[in-house]
């Protein structure tokens, strides 16, 4: 078995749909420039309401990656 050192980077996705969609941008976006991605910790959840409905999600994440 292989030794791993991680580091982790803190993130905050946003969607207008769901906290689902707001972490999957997240990733999708740190996948651009981040190498071996391995996992994430959700660590705090917001959304913004207007009119008395949810109009926006704000999901901050923990991503932890491999060092090569």
């Amino acid at each position: 078995m292989s030794h791993h050192v991680y580091k982790q980077i803190e993130l905050t996705g946003s969607s207008t749909t769901s906290i689902q969609e707001a972490i999957e941008n997240a990733v999708a976006r740190a996948a651009q420039s981040v190498r071996n991605m391995r996992w994430l910790e959700v660590v705090d959840t917001r959304g913004h309401i207007e009119d008395g409905k949810v109009a926006h999600w704000q999901v901050t994440i923990k991503v932890g990656f491999t060092l090569e």
